[in-house]
């Protein structure tokens, strides 16, 4: 076991806890990091003991110690890399717990149905990840859930209060928003939600999409929210190497609901997957910290460069701008994702991402080497040109993830490109 005391490691930092927490090397011939666990079942000392642990996985027969079952049963239910992964993704959030995912979309959709039933209204800051609106005009209409989508921003707070009723659920916010970095405010939403919240109907949960900021520079939970939710194949992950997604709660029964779920739809990661973000959260600090400080110096260059209509970063708010109060409050940082409007529409737009050289013309976010993308053409494409106006994804929209290289060399990659517009 760990030789720090809980007290000891309560003082310590999350990239610290990272290399370590949820895992004794002795349970695993002294190995300092953890191995693979590539097993589908785990054996039983006794028959007892296996009929305790299913019992405990169903709910009864009291509950077990601490997050986990009592005993590793079958890898649909547990497994130790997935609950190593879990433990750690959870301490980053500063939550209680964490279930895994094979995606981020199974987690969302996951989430988003364990929580809710038919009939439930759901109030959405909208843009967001494409997948996810169209989740929830699709599929959760058909299953009698309705979706109120709302402005993300500073506006949200108050376009949110026309659609509150008896049916209110849950708020979905993701801020900042995809892709248009807007931010909202995470605690006026939750006071929101709980002047909302009756004892009959219960809890207007407040659901957050922390993807876009990742852990390193926002910790919805500290403001408000019920529920945080991750696509791991992006930060988490961080080297365009993996698939996953993570959901967290502070309320066990809540992250109870979710997790067997997932083990009913059989949403969760294979333990190779589990093991290879265990692995990533070990620079996470490290790999965002750097990726922001490149970021900022492109966001500059683009907002300076006369064929650039206007850039949507974090970094270049400043006192007196709307979203500056929620900024400094909400996150420690920007974060690497720009949004990049070009003077023109999608002719210009796709003629720049032609043009570079370096950053590399693919969807998804939050890797190592930077990556550029159509928004209203790829991501985002599935939304209807209603939906798409309503949340900004227009033509000239590019969204651009900066990685960890050499800052002028992506300063000269950006500049290149836009001169071929």
């Amino acid at each position: 076991m760990s030789k720090l005391s809980p007290e000891e490691s309560a003082h310590l930092h999350p990239e610290t806890l990272a290399l370590s927490l949820g895992f004794d090397p002795f349970l695993s011939e002294g190995a300092v990091k953890p191995p693979v666990f590539l097993t589908s079942t785990f054996a039983f000392k006794k028959s007892e003991d296996g009929k305790k642990f299913f019992a405990w996985m169903r709910g009864e027969g009291g509950a077990p110690t601490g997050k986990h079952q009592a005993g590793l049963i079958y890898s649909r239910f547990n497994n130790p890399n997935l609950e190593i992964f879990e433990d750690r993704m959870a301490m980053w959030e500063g939550m209680k717990g964490a279930c895994s995912f094979s995606s981020g979309m199974a987690a969302i959709s996951t989430a988003l149905l364990a929580t809710h039933v038919p009939g439930d209204e759901m109030i959405v800051c909208a843009p967001l990840y494409g997948g996810t609106e169209t989740f929830m005009r699709g599929f959760l209409t058909k299953f009698g859930i309705k979706s109120h989508f709302i402005h993300a921003g500073v506006t949200a707070v108050e376009e949110a209060k026309k659609f509150f009723g008896p049916a209110t659920r849950s708020i979905f916010i993701e801020t900042p928003a995809n892709p248009n970095n807007k931010l909202t405010d995470i605690e006026a939403m939750k006071q929101l939600a709980a002047a909302h919240s009756r004892p009959d109907s219960g809890a207007v949960l407040v659901m957050v999409d922390n993807t876009m900021a990742g852990p390193v520079f926002s910790q919805p939970a500290k403001h408000g929210a019920d529920v945080v939710l991750y696509s791991a194949t992006k930060f988490i992950g961080g080297h365009s190497d993996v698939v996953g997604g993570v959901a967290l709660a502070n309320d066990m029964k809540l992250l109870k609901a979710i997790t067997g779920l997932r083990n009913s739809l059989g949403g969760m990661p294979n333990p190779h997957t589990a093991w290879l973000l265990t692995r990533s959260l070990e620079t996470l600090k490290i790999r965002a910290e750097a990726a922001a400080t490149n970021a900022q110096k492109c966001a500059e260059f683009l907002a300076a460069h006369p064929k650039v209509r206007a850039v949507s970063f974090l970094g270049l708010l400043k006192p007196g701008d709307a979203e500056y109060a929620i900024y400094q409050k909400q996150q420690t940082g920007p974060g690497s994702l720009i949004s990049v409007f070009v003077k023109g529409g999608e002719a210009e737009a796709f003629r720049f991402l032609d043009a570079l050289k370096v950053i590399k013309l693919a969807v998804s976010l939050g890797s190592t080497e930077s990556l550029a993308q159509h928004p209203a053409a790829m991501t985002h494409s599935g939304l209807t040109p209603e939906a798409k106006k309503a949340s900004g994804v227009s033509d000239d929209l590019v969204r651009i993830s900066i990685g960890i290289e050499n800052a002028d060399d992506l300063i000269w990659d950006l500049r290149q490109a836009l001169e071929q517009m």
